[in-house]
């Protein structure tokens, strides 16, 4: 996947957790996937930076 989907991903998991009919568990789940997916994202921008950084020296 790449940093956009995961940017993606994590928007519809807080468009989905503004859902006000949604059971706790429900919404715990899709915390979680929206979280993972910020990780994930965080992730590929930092080796993204590490890159350019490489570059640049």
């Amino acid at each position: 996947m790449e940093f956009e989907d995961h940017i993606k991903q994590a928007e519809l998991s807080l468009e989905k957790l503004n859902d006000k009919d949604l059971d706790l568990k429900t919404c715990v789940e899709i915390y979680k996937e929206g979280l993972k997916s910020i990780k994930q994202a965080r992730t590929m921008l930092e080796n993204a930076k590490l890159e350019i950084e490489q570059i640049d020296e």
